[in-house]
């Protein structure tokens, strides 16, 4: 089979997508969740007016501290990756008859006899020892390598979509109906998001939007509860 073509049969699986698919996930449920938590909790503690305010603030501030927050949460994986890579290097400039061997062991614990196991690790080597390493020994490939700049892009996108769906249900004229509008908009958004999420990662469309949802109801009523206990308590 030609390289093309095994590159060309690679991209239907999901791993590529791993690098910004649960950044854009977290992202788009946390802008939902969050958003209307926050929306519903003042709304719970009688905030009125203010609650349009709260929800752009929890909105801009939300993006910022998704963004900011997956990129050092990638790039320091990101940073693992390159950290093996250099002390690989290492490895197989002190001791590339150890690496060698190591290789070999690798290739018959997947199933290989001894034979064919060092054929392969003599191929694999003659090509490019240290992707062959990379690749086999510490299991990182190109298309699932971190890319802290994409997630972090994807997570503040993602985020502020999000936020702006339960934004536009407090936009009804009245506390009460704002809730429930609020509610509505949200509960309706954590079910794209869970499709959108379960088409992407080939995952069963009923149990990633049920988690989703229920997840993010959650959130939703506590922070409610938690509102109407301030606004109870007078707090």
């Amino acid at each position: 089979m030609a390289l093309e073509d095994v590159y060309q049969r690679n991209l239907h699986h999901k791993a590529h997508k791993a690098g910004w698919l649960r950044a854009a996930v977290l992202g788009a449920n946390d802008g939902l969740v969050a958003t209307a938590a926050l929306m519903i909790g003042v709304s719970a503690a009688k905030g009125g007016s203010f609650l349009i305010t709260a929800g752009a603030a929890a909105i801009t501030a939300g993006a910022m501290s998704m963004a900011v927050g997956e990129y050092i949460s990638v790039r320091s994986q990101n940073d693992i990756e390159e950290s093996d890579r250099r002390l690989e290097i290492e490895h197989l400039a002190v001791d590339p008859e150890g690496e060698f061997q190591e290789l070999i062991e690798i290739y018959i614990g997947r199933g290989l006899s001894r034979e064919l196991a060092t054929q392969v690790a003599t191929v694999m080597t003659e090509k490019d020892a240290l992707e062959a390493h990379l690749r086999d020994e510490l299991g990182q490939f190109e298309h699932t390598k971190a890319r802290p700049v994409q997630a972090s892009i994807a997570s503040a996108t993602s985020y502020i979509a999000g936020g702006i769906i339960p934004f536009l249900g407090a936009l009804a004229p009245s506390t009460g109906a704002k809730v429930l509008s609020i509610v509505v908009f949200t509960i309706i958004g954590l079910i794209g998001t869970g499709i959108v999420s379960a088409r992407l990662a080939g995952s069963s469309y009923l149990t990633t939007t049920l988690r989703i949802v229920l997840g993010g109801s959650a959130g939703m009523a506590i922070t409610a509860g938690i509102g109407a206990l301030v606004h109870v308590s007078g707090i």
